[in-house]
């Protein structure tokens, strides 16, 4: 696998020496475990009344489980390799259902738009768990995975930059909100060795962020951009740009990334899609907080397929009901829970926010570094 090519397929991190290397030697928590936990659902609550508040939607239930054979549950990725727990359910039954447990509701809540019937401008936030079983377990990656996934409805002419960038707009304000309403609650998170929240969110194309950096891999592209902007929005992801790579591989049946908007940015551009991106103080690396954006059409969803090679999930039932408009138009996206109260709460490992699985390895380095892991 090309050095290109190795960038794009994996979290970026690979081994147990690395994991030991990039947590901080110095580290102790703002808070205590039980802190912690109070200040984790104080941002939650204000994060699903934000959240609701500022795009207009409600909350609702959500599946764990989804049906194989619909093609709802979420490939992560435009390759296919993260695929999702499987299992047989319905003792009794002469056929047994093909069950798998989600990892994002992404497809799903956009057919809940119309299930709940949902008008233009309204929508749903869910608190979404899943598992993903494909990941390498290390500081910000889990096999348990928490998010608020939320949908909204919209026309046509919403399909547009300018108001994928307005949407992010009031995500931002939201998050941000959370942690000055934590440090409020919680004061011993004003701590003089981390900054304050960056207020203001830089808007930057792939395109662009590969003509800054052309001789970086898209990790330190990322990371250095950071340097200069501590909170990011990236945009266009999925579309191959000028170096003939996409900056990262999206799957190709719900955000849009391959729509032109050469119109609007002078210059060429593809994709109406992104993720929202911070500089984490305590770990001292990039950490991803947001994926999101504008939803496929019937006509991009056949050319992301196409160019893709999965032009078969066509006969799925997800996808026949895009083809013949039996679902809205929408945006949407997942912000990841975990990875947002380890941001706001500022420490060192998910563990310490949630609790998952994680091997002895990893464990025995936290315990060494002063991070204790719940479990």
């Amino acid at each position: 696998m090309s050095n290109k090519a190795a960038d794009l397929a994996g979290p970026g991190i690979s081994t147990y020496a690395e994991v030991e290397r990039i947590l901080p030697q110095d580290y102790s928590p703002l808070l205590n475990r039980m802190d912690t936990q109070r200040a984790v659902f104080e941002i939650k609550r204000f994060i699903e009344d934000g959240l609701c508040r500022e795009l207009n939607l409600d909350m609702v239930q959500v599946p764990l489980i989804v049906d194989r054979e619909s093609g709802v549950n979420d490939y992560l990725d435009r390759d296919g390799s993260r695929t999702p727990v499987e299992f047989p359910c319905g003792l009794g039954l002469e056929q047994r259902l093909n069950a798998q447990v989600v990892q994002a509701a992404t497809k799903w809540k956009r057919m809940a738009l119309a299930q709940f019937g949902c008008a233009v401008g309204e929508g749903i936030c869910t608190d979404m768990r899943a598992v993903r079983k494909d990941y390498f377990l290390d500081h910000d990656h889990s096999s348990y995975v928490d998010q608020w996934d939320w949908e909204r409805r919209i026309t046509p002419d919403l399909r547009t930059l300018d108001h994928l960038k307005d949407t992010v707009l009031r995500i931002w304000k939201v998050i941000r909100g959370a942690g000055l309403h934590a440090r409020e609650r919680f004061p011993a998170l004003k701590d003089g060795r981390y900054p304050d929240l960056p207020e203001q969110l830089t808007f930057i194309h792939a395109e662009d962020l590969l003509a800054m950096y052309p001789d970086l891999p898209r990790k330190e592209r990322e990371t250095a951009i950071l340097q200069k902007y501590p909170a990011v929005f990236i945009i266009g992801i999925g579309w191959v740009l000028a170096d003939g790579y996409p900056h990262e591989m999206r799957a190709a049946d719900y955000d849009d990334w391959v729509t032109d908007t050469s119109a609007t940015t002078g210059r060429s551009t593809h994709g109406l899609n992104g993720d929202i991106l911070v500089w984490n103080p305590v770990t001292r690396r990039r950490h991803e907080l947001s994926s999101m954006g504008i939803r496929v059409t019937k006509e991009s969803l056949r050319t992301q397929l196409d160019i893709s090679n999965q032009s078969d999930f066509l006969k799925l039932p997800y996808h026949q009901a895009i083809l013949h408009e039996r679902i809205p138009l929408s945006i949407g996206g997942g912000i990841g829970q975990a990875r947002t109260y380890m941001y706001l709460l500022r420490t060192a490992h998910l563990g310490e926010v949630t609790v998952s699985v994680w091997p002895k390895e990893l464990k025995d380095i936290c315990s060494k570094k002063n991070i204790h892991v719940l479990e």
